[in-house]
């Protein structure tokens, strides 16, 4: 399967054709095993899949660089066309129009003269509604010009036709002060400038650039979301949608965005990561916040407390699952010698010889386990058990990671001084 992107060195652009390359590539596994990937009609282009792989042969990138010839050429070959190219801040308005219908009409019209009837995806946006704040928008008007232009062809030539209207997107590579309020604000908060916020209340309904990744390659097997638009409002439709959609969408308000992305730049000293659940919109936006870090932030320092006996560090605290930290020892050295009523944790030693001893408090017996880094394993300090840990080597570092329920808490440590032996 060839592939043509248009506009490949956007934003939505070069992260689309990196996934398409580590598909290509046997990097990322292909989703969705039934079923054979659409291509041009007429046309055996070997589309299928070989062990959950696809078989994408070529990406074709086109961009404002790129040649006539290249486009003619790559027209005649393509077996599935994504057209990302459009004008989003333009000079002069009139410049919408040209840049958004023209080089439509052009791609199309190449398409036609090679009587390549391959699927063709268009990249349109919320705007070309027309409707509440976009009523009178020239940009609305010329992606809406577009879109109508590439229905139309679909129904003269019974081309595959999927169009797309996305909402605000966000996501690594995107440029700041551009079209883009998140990366903006991600890329100054990252770099110590200032963030103005008109109106903190301005909600925003926003797409993640790894879905709508997804949803594009789902578009590839077939499987694309169908729907018809009510002014703003996606209605899904699965087999008479005109229209396409990704289904996976997060609303946020600007001030809620700007709190969360000052919250994710003061890890660097609190050490405290807020609540990311899977599939959230903060855990998005925190891999986006980081991938406009500078150099100077992407490592920092970290406390450490030394005494005779080695040092301790912590690591990363969490508000709901406890903290991380790392402890070493210098040889023959005995740490601990204390219990928790709540408090639990692990002992992992990754590298280093140890013995790790625990006693209930009202109890002679001892429990022993001889740990090693040459086999890692986990060591539960048991809530209401005296617990230590012994470096047994006479001349190397023992070098535990330790994990506890819940932050270190000064004021009410739980923490209570009793040896083991």
């Amino acid at each position: 399967m060839k592939i043509l992107v248009t506009g490949a060195k956007g934003f939505v652009g070069r992260n689309l054709c990196a996934q398409l390359k580590n598909i290509r590539d046997g990097k990322a596994r292909w989703y969705g095993l039934g079923g054979e990937m659409p291509g041009r009609a007429g046309h055996d282009d070997g589309a299928g899949q070989v062990g959950g792989r696809a078989c994408i042969e070529e990406i074709f990138e086109y961009d404002l660089d790129s040649t006539p010839e290249q486009l003619e050429a790559w027209c005649a070959e393509a077996d599935f066309v994504f057209n990302l190219a459009g004008v989003n801040r333009p000079k002069d308005q009139d410049e919408f129009m040209a840049g958004n219908f023209g080089f439509a009409s052009t791609l199309l019209d190449t398409l036609k003269r090679h009587r390549n009837m391959c699927p063709v995806m268009l990249s349109s946006s919320q705007q070309a509604s027309l409707a509440g704040r976009f009523g009178n928008s020239e940009y609305g008007r010329s992606k809406k010009a577009g879109e109508d232009l590439f229905l139309r062809y679909g129904e003269e030539t019974g081309a595959k036709v999927l169009v797309y209207r996305f909402p605000n997107l966000f996501g690594k590579w995107c440029r700041p002060n551009y079209n883009s309020a998140v990366a903006t604000f991600c890329h100054n908060i990252a770099n110590d400038l200032p963030v103005t916020v008109n109106d903190p209340s301005v909600e925003l309904e926003l797409l993640y650039i790894d879905d709508l990744v997804d949803e594009m390659v789902a578009c590839l097997r077939g499987e694309e979301h169908r729907c018809e638009f009510d002014g703003l409002t996606v209605v899904p439709a699965e087999r008479s949608g005109r229209y396409c959609y990704v289904p996976t969408t997060h609303r946020a308000t600007l001030g809620g965005i700007v709190d969360l992305l000052h919250r994710f730049e003061a890890q660097r000293s609190t050490l405290v990561i807020p609540e990311i659940p899977d599939g959230s919109f903060a855990k998005k936006l925190y891999s986006t916040f980081l991938s406009y870090l500078p150099k100077e932030k992407v490592a920092f320092p970290l406390k450490t407390n030394v005494d005779a006996r080695g040092s301790f560090t912590e690591l990363v605290k969490t508000l709901g699952s406890g903290q991380f930290s790392v402890n070493i020892s210098h040889p023959g050295v005995t740490k601990g010698q204390h219990w928790h009523n709540t408090k639990w944790e692990f002992f992992i030693v990754v590298s280093g010889h140890a013995l790790i001893q625990e006693r209930k408090v009202d109890s002679d017996e001892v429990l022993d386990f001889e740990v090693s880094g040459d086999r890692i394993q986990a060591v539960h300090m048991l809530p209401g058990y005296t617990h230590n840990i012994i470096n047994l080597s006479d001349t190397e570092p023992l070098i535990t990671l330790m994990w506890a329920n819940e932050l270190f808490d000064p004021a009410r440590p739980d923490t209570y001084f009793e040896p083991v032996q």
